[in-house]
């Protein structure tokens, strides 16, 4: 099992910035890739960003300019900077690791953190 502990949300008005983090505990062996996600009510869960260990990341063409994913493999940590945060990006915002044993994958998830932008 893989512990994910989310931190960095809160209330910012339109335009702000809020930075999120995620330390990874447990057995982290095998995390490809860590990123985060993000659900509105009535929306279905959708990808912000990820990296892989090796650095590569990937982002929603709505947040690229904006958000930087960033990782600290020696702390199991991966960080979300969003800049020009808009009123339509308040969600709960979750950390994912993608995991990969032999053939097996195993997803896991934060317990979500809310951002909140005011227009």
């Amino acid at each position: 099992q893989v512990q994910l502990v989310e931190s960095g949300g809160g209330l910012v008005q339109a335009g702000g910035s809020l930075s999120l983090s995620c330390a990874a505990s447990g057995s982290i062996f095998g995390i490809a890739a860590m990123g985060w996600y993000r659900q509105a009510p009535g929306n279905q869960r959708e990808l912000v960003a990820s990296i892989t260990n090796d650095g590569t990341t990937n982002y929603a063409d709505s947040v690229k300019g904006r958000f930087t994913i960033s990782r600290d493999n020696a702390k199991n940590t991966v960080y979300l900077q969003m800049n020009s945060l808009k009123p339509e990006e308040t969600a709960v915002y979750y950390c994912n690791a993608h995991r990969r044993v032999l053939i097996s994958v195993f997803d896991y998830w934060g317990q979500g953190t809310q951002v909140t932008v005011s227009s």
